[in-house]
């Protein structure tokens, strides 16, 4: 059982350590956080085994997670420089065209999964995940793919600058239709307690 979260630091959000993750390596204990976090199946659980341990292998994929002081995972972020060849680009790459925006894909930064354990939601978590990982991005922009409706998830992404590139963007097998959206980098937001400004446009 997590405990229960605590301090105010904005280094050590909910009084976590944000670090390198070795998604690989702890693949089953960041699952089983999406599954708590996002409602995953026991099926779904295995499939995603298979595809978070084949992304890990693309070139520039990177993992952060949020750990515990007994080195627990509370929560994590990956992602990887776009390839217009992963099935991602594929699916959504027709809707960003049919609104002019399919060049995003291109020199994009794209969050492949963001999750949160219940507990420690609602504390800076998924924001200090998902600015540090960006943070260490060389593309000039970041794109992601959110369920298509009015969640804290996408109210973060605003935040941080994301905006719709394109809705009711339909993946198979999902029941809901998604958004894709994008920002340029570096994301919006404070860092460690300071706002730095964003770069001009």
């Amino acid at each position: 059982m997590l405990p229960t979260p605590g301090g105010d630091d904005p280094a050590r959000p909910a009084g976590l350590r944000i670090g390198p993750l070795d998604l690989a390596g702890r693949v089953d204990e960041a699952l089983r956080v999406q599954a708590v976090a996002f409602g995953l199946s026991e099926e779904e659980v295995g499939i995603r085994r298979y595809i978070v341990q084949r992304h890990m292998t693309c070139p520039g994929a990177r993992a952060l997670g949020a750990f515990t002081d007994d080195g627990t995972l509370a929560g994590f972020v990956y992602g990887m420089p776009n390839d217009r060849a992963h099935w991602w680009s594929t699916i959504v790459e027709p809707y960003l065209r049919a609104g002019g925006a399919d060049g995003w894909l291109d020199g994009s930064f794209v969050i492949t999964e963001l999750h949160v354990h219940p507990g420690f939601q609602g504390h800076g978590v998924g924001r200090a995940l998902i600015t540090r990982l960006t943070d260490g991005a060389s593309e000039p922009h970041s794109i992601l793919s959110a369920i298509d409706t009015d969640s804290p998830a996408r109210g973060l992404y605003t935040a941080l600058g994301y905006r719709d590139l394109a809705r009711r963007v339909h993946f198979p097998s999902a029941s809901l239709p998604y958004a894709v959206m994008g920002a340029r980098l570096p994301l919006l937001g404070p860092r460690n307690g300071f706002r730095e400004p964003h770069p001009p446009r």
